[in-house]
This record gives structure tokens, C-alpha cells and sequence, in this order.
């Protein structure tokens, strides 16, 4: 009996041998050549190392082909390259013959098994362990008879999951109760690695992001938050690229940043990364991250093409060149065009600028811009030194608004020479020369400083420095002497300062002041005339040359003057009664009548008819509100015509209320209120009923002195 038992036994054995003799081979037959062994991929080096097994049955050796850094490096490419604006699938599975069979394999697997583990210890609880059982905790799963050899876990897509007993069946292990071994996730050769110690589960469990999937069933979490906590990298990624494709740009960033702290040396990431602050505007640090993707892999043909484009933008056509030409081939046509435009442009602009010709200097750096280099710090600042010298200060003015801007996305290289100066040195020059004719004198010495600091050897920068320094003097000094009502001395003092530049309105103006109190009037208007010339609008320049103007009694430019400061600064009274003055001789000149004419005044509110046909029949305009304390649309208008009131002295503003002076209102047959009438020396010129309130102001402003 016992014979027959041992006959059968060992039969049992040499079947279990057999099948696993089978299935090994076909494991060897079916693997494709060259095995990629991405992050997730259920075929883990660790798992295929030359390993041997002696039992009753015999041994076994099997033997992988190692894979070399360079060579999956190769054969994977930037795995999660954003391609043209983002790429859909960056870890896209090459579909081999092998990987075809590993997956036909798979789906014959058994359904418990839950991703790539290595089991540790042995198999508690089973009968068959006693004697020749699996013993043992190593991390390689041992079995036999105590003989100190191992077995590495076979893969799941081969054979089913759990140990070979002695008595030839396959029985599933269970999780450890002490620890399991999982295969974690890679980041630069596309394969895991084994973390020890993971918390003891079921096989019911759910899978954790650290154990992953395959690259063919791979998805992305319902939540952002799922995918930050992740390890797995080309999940992360992917969530990035999706984001980056749908214009999340923050979130695009916020998922790269997750990938890189993952993963430092991943070139793909830094250059995805590089693509989401380009089109964040974060040109600098953009420029950064391809540099450091480029030093990661200096054949990463992407990130040259990214540098190139960056650098254009910037200006910098020669780095631009350099990294076009780094992969060997040459640009496209628009981008080659784009950079012979950009190099054109910018050696003409220094060649005018030498010149002094400043149109031509405007002309050319906003063609370079339009062209491609739009974030260039330099070009804007010699557009801006350009429109200074053309007399458009405000223009000048708001360039200095967007080189600040620049300033903090696109840091300026101290290294880059532009016509003989350092970039930062030449920048900082342009910004104290727009400072001074705007009469910034602190902010121009402090930029002046700077410019020379940025390069001691250049003269233009020393040049600027000088004349700030010097008109900054001046104009103390005149203050000083005008406060001390010493005019004459102050005008020398603020001569002296145009002597060094003399392109300052502000000189021009302080000096116009003085010689309006030395009754100089002629000279007063001929320096308020350069300081205009240089800075149009001047509101002080305006002023004073409109108050010199009726000083020698030219009445139609000293209105003139006035209206345009009336708009400017419409609730300053001095101006408006200065005005309303200058209206008033103006049309005494022209031999109108100008009697009973009064200046400013409230809305005044008329009840009888008698003062209603007095008030209408002064020389002058008057306008009337007809109007009705219960009529919404009459007590929302009020406060505007109140204003207009104000803004109007000139003008004769009058109320009537319909329901207290019925009289009024049938004697000037008012039906509908609000109601607005406008008179001119007694007659009516003007009727409008329930106006808007831009309506109202234009005819009021159309029939104003």
C-alpha cells in the first residue's frame, strides 16, 4: 500500500514538474527581443534574474538579456514629451509581438492576482509545509527542502498565483502577516524596484497608486488630489499634459513640479515644464528649465527648439541661431524669416541710434517686435528712448510700465552687450532719462546709479549719469532762489540745467514761471511753448501760458488754453472762474454785449413767472430743468444736472418744479418732465425731452461761451 502511494505521489511530482518545465519555455519562446521595461509593467527585472530551484522534481535556470541605461533610453525616447502644444498619450506602449503575447498571457492569469509582488516567508497554515514545505523569509519567496536555494516569483501572466507545494499542487499564498514586497515605480529606466515592508492586506483589497497598473490600462484619478499624492510618474504627467492641453496652465505646473521633485534628472518633465511657463508668460524661468533639460540630455532635440524660440522672443538672435543649428537641420522657413527679420531690425536700430535719427530708431526696434520679439527688454527700452526724443513722453512713459513687467518675467542679462553697453546698464539708462522729463528726479538718480554700476566702463552710462545729476542740481537750486523770490538768479539757476539736457519740460516750465513774475510775458510763453512741444497736455505749462496770454490780452488762446484744462481737471473752481473771465473779454472784444454776466452759482429754483421771464432774458445761455419731485427718473438725473452746474459757470442754471409752478410749465408748455431748456439771450435755442445725460452735457458744452 504504501508503495502505491509513494508511486503515486511521485507521479503527482513529476506532473507538476512538467507544467512548470512548459511553462517556463514559454515564457522564454514568447518574450519579445528587447524588453521595455516601463513603469508599471508586471515584468520586473528583480523578478527575472538568473535564479535556480533544486527539489525532488530537479532544477531549474533561466536567464533574461540585460538592458543597458543608454539602450531604454533610446528605445523609450522622452516618455511624456509635450509634442506641438501637448502630446494626448505620453507614454505610449510600443505594441510588439512580445508585449502582445505577455498581455494574451495575462488575461489568462488568475483574477486574484493584484499587480507585481514578491512574496516574502513562507506558507503559513498548510499541511504539506511539514518536512520538505516552504521555509524561510526572504524576499524571494524560497521553496524546497531547506536547501538554501531560491526561486524568484514567476511572473502573473504566466503562471498562476502562489507557490509550488511538494505535493505538485499550485496553491495561492496569502498575504504575509509580517510584510509584503511591492514593485514600486521607476523614473529614469522605466522600471520598479522593490519597497519592503508594506502594510499587510488582503488580496481584496484595493491596489495603492505605489503598486500601479499597466501602461495599457492606465487612467487618470477622479481628482487632483489623487494624482499630487501619486508616485507614479507617467500618471502625473499625463494629468499634466491634460491640464496643459485644456489651457489649466496652473495646474498643468503645479502637476510638473509634482513630477520633477519625483524625478529631478527627467528631461521630459523640465522641458513640459519649460512649455507651461512659455505660455504663462514666465519667459525666464522657461529659459531655465530648457537650459537644465539640455544639460540633463544635450542631444534633446525638443528643448533646443524651445531655447531657440525663447531666445527669439528675447532678442538674443545669436542663441537663437546656435540651438536651431545644435540638432543639424534647419529651421522651418517662417521661423528662419522671422530670425533674419528680428537680426536685420535690431543692427539697423543700432546703426540709427548712433545717427540720433530717432524715427528711424522707433521705426525699427517696433518692427523687430511685431516680428517675433515681443518680451526683447532691450527693444522696448529703445523704443521708449526713441518716442522721449520724439516728444511723446506719455507713450515713453507707459513703455516704462511695460519694461517693469518685463523686468520680473524676463530678468535682464548683465552678460549681453547692445551698442557698446550691458543690457541691464542700457535699460536702466533709458528709465532715468524718462524719470527726469517727468520730473522724477529721485527715481532717475537712483536709476542713473544703477546703470552705471551695471557697467563702470561705458560712457553713455557715465553720460547719463552726469546729465541727471546736473539738471537734479538745477532744479534745486532754482526752487531755492524762487522760493527766495530771487527770480532773475532762478532763472539762471534753471538755464544752466537745460544746458545739459535740453529736453526737460520741467526746467522749461519752473523758468516760464519766473519770468511770468518778472512780467516777462512773451519769454513766459515761449518757454511753456518748448515745455508743451516736449510734453503736450503739461497741465502747469497750460496753465501759465493761458494766464500770460491774457496778460498781453490774447484772449482766443488764453481760452483756448483754459477749456483744455477745464477737461483735465473739471472741479478746479480757479480754473473754471479763470475761464469764464477769459470768456467774458473775449466777448467784450469781439463788441458783444456782456453786461449782468455772473460767474458760478447753485441751480436756481423759480416759482413765478415774472422772475422765470427775467432770468431767461439775461445775456448769456441759460438752461432750465423742468422737473417733478415725484418723477423717479427726474430725481436720478438732478445730481447730474448739479454737476454739469458745477463744471459750468459760465452758464445760468435754472429749476423749475412743474407742480409747484403750473404757470410756468403752461406758459412754456411742459407736458412731459423731465424737460430741459436752453436759452440764449432770451431765446430758446435748444428743447429736450427725457435726455440721456450724454445728450444733455453735449448740448450744454455746443451752446457754453
Amino acid at each position: 500500500m504504501s508503495n502505491t502511494r509513494s508511486t503515486i505521489s511521485e507521479k503527482k511530482m513529476s506532473d507538476a514538474s512538467h507544467r512548470f518545465h512548459s511553462a517556463l519555455n514559454t515564457l522564454e519562446k514568447d518574450k519579445p527581443d528587447a524588453i521595455d521595461f516601463r513603469v508599471g509593467s508586471p515584468v520586473s527585472p528583480l523578478a527575472t534574474n538568473t535564479s535556480s530551484s533544486s527539489s525532488s522534481s530537479g532544477s531549474i535556470t533561466r536567464r533574461t538579456k540585460k538592458i543597458s541605461k543608454g539602450e531604454v533610453l533610446r528605445s523609450s525616447g522622452h516618455s511624456g514629451e509635450l509634442s506641438g502644444s501637448v502630446e494626448s498619450s505620453p507614454n505610449a506602449v510600443q505594441d510588439s509581438a512580445g508585449s502582445r503575447d505577455l498581455r494574451r498571457s495575462k488575461s489568462r492569469s488568475s483574477r486574484h492576482w493584484a499587480g507585481p509582488l514578491i512574496y516574502s516567508g513562507g506558507n503559513p497554515g498548510s499541511s504539506s509545509n511539514s518536512g520538505s514545505g516552504s521555509s524561510g523569509s526572504g524576499g524571494g519567496g524560497r521553496s524546497g527542502s531547506g536547501s538554501g536555494s531560491s526561486v524568484s516569483s514567476p511572473p502573473a501572466n504566466v503562471l498562476p498565483v502562489g507557490n509550488i507545494c511538494p505535493s505538485g499542487k499550485i496553491g495561492t499564498m496569502p498575504w504575509s502577516t509580517a510584510r509584503a514586497d511591492v514593485l514600486g515605480r521607476g523614473c529614469n529606466y522605466g522600471h520598479g524596484s522593490i519597497i519592503r515592508g508594506f502594510p499587510a492586506r488582503s488580496l481584496s483589497d484595493p491596489i495603492p497608486p505605489m503598486t500601479g497598473k499597466s501602461d495599457h490600462s492606465l487612467q487618470l484619478p477622479a481628482n487632483k488630489a489623487s494624482v499630487m499624492m501619486s508616485m507614479n510618474l507617467e500618471e502625473i504627467k499625463r494629468a499634466g499634459n491634460e491640464h496643459y492641453k485644456e489651457g489649466k496652465f496652473s495646474e498643468a505646473l503645479k502637476l510638473y513640479d509634482r513630477a520633477i521633485a519625483i524625478c529631478p534628472e527627467n528631461a521630459a518633465c523640465r522641458s513640459n515644464r519649460a512649455a507651461t511657463l512659455m505660455a504663462m508668460g514666465r519667459l525666464g524661468e522657461a529659459v531655465k528649465e530648457c537650459e537644465q533639460a539640455v544639460r540633463l540630455d544635450p542631444m534633446y532635440g525638443r528643448a533646443h527648439q524651445r531655447l531657440a524660440s525663447l531666445y527669439l522672443r528675447l532678442g538674443q538672435v545669436e542663441d537663437a541661431r546656435k540651438h536651431h543649428n545644435f540638432t543639424g537641420e534647419l529651421p522651418e522657413p517662417a521661423e528662419l524669416e522671422k530670425l533674419q527679420t528680428i537680426e536685420r531690425s535690431l543692427a539697423l536700430c543700432g546703426k540709427f541710434w548712433k545717427m540720433k535719427d530717432w524715427k528711424n530708431v522707433l521705426r525699427e526696434s517696433d518692427r523687430a517686435i511685431t516680428s517675433g520679439a515681443d518680451s526683447s527688454l532691450v527693444l522696448t527700452a529703445l523704443k521708449c528712448e526713441a518716442l522721449l526724443r520724439l516728444n511723446h513722453l506719455d507713450d515713453a512713459d507707459s513703455h516704462l510700465t511695460i519694461m517693469a513687467k518685463l523686468e520680473i518675467l524676463v530678468p535682464c542679462s548683465s552678460q549681453i552687450k547692445f551698442l557698446g553697453i550691458t543690457s541691464t546698464s542700457f535699460v536702466h539708462g533709458v528709465r532715468a532719462q524718462v524719470d527726469i522729463a517727468l520730473g522724477r528726479f529721485e527715481n532717475a538718480e537712483l536709476s542713473a546709479e544703477r546703470s552705471k554700476a551695471s557697467d563702470p566702463q561705458s560712457q553713455e552710462a557715465a553720460r547719463v549719469l552726469c546729465v541727471v545729476k546736473s539738471v537734479s542740481r538745477a532744479r534745486a537750486r532754482g526752487n531755492q532762489l524762487f522760493l527766495s523770490e530771487n527770480y532773475s538768479d532762478a532763472c539762471l539757476a534753471y538755464g544752466t540745467g537745460l544746458k545739459s539736457d535740453p529736453f526737460n519740460p520741467v526746467l522749461y516750465c519752473n523758468r516760464a514761471a519766473c519770468y511770468s513774475k518778472l512780467s516777462k510775458w512773451e519769454k513766459s510763453i515761449e518757454d511753456c511753448n518748448d515745455a508743451l512741444k516736449i510734453k503736450p497736455n503739461y497741465a502747469k505749462a497750460l496753465h501759465r501760458r493761458a494766464a500770460s496770454y491774457a496778460k498781453v490780452e490774447m484772449w482766443k488762446e488764453s481760452v483756448r488754453d483754459y477749456e483744455v484744462l477745464r477737461k483735465q481737471v473739471p472741479n478746479d473752481t480757479a480754473i473754471a472762474e479763470a475761464l469764464f473771465h477769459a470768456q467774458v473779454a473775449l466777448k467784450a472784444s469781439q463788441g458783444e454785449e456782456v453786461t449782468n454776466l455772473k460767474f458760478g452759482g447753485e441751480v436756481e429754483k423759480v416759482i413765478k413767472v415774472e422772475l422765470f421771464q427775467a432770468a431767461i432774458s439775461l445775456p448769456g445761455i441759460t438752461v432750465v430743468h423742468f422737473t417733478s419731485e415725484s418723477n423717479q427718473q427726474c430725481v436720478k438725473i438732478t445730481p447730474f444736472v448739479d454737476a454739469l452746474c458745477t463744471r459750468n459757470p459760465s452758464l445760468n442754471f435754472l429749476k423749475v418744479d412743474v407742480n409747484e409752478s403750473s404757470a410756468i410749465a403752461k406758459s412754456e408748455n411742459v407736458r412731459i418732465v423731465p424737460t430741459f431748456k436752453i436759452y440764449k439771450n432770451g431765446s430758446r435755442v435748444k428743447e429736450m425731452i427725457c435726455p440721456s445725460q450724454q445728450v444733455l452735457e453735449f448740448s450744454v458744452r455746443h451752446y457754453a461761451l
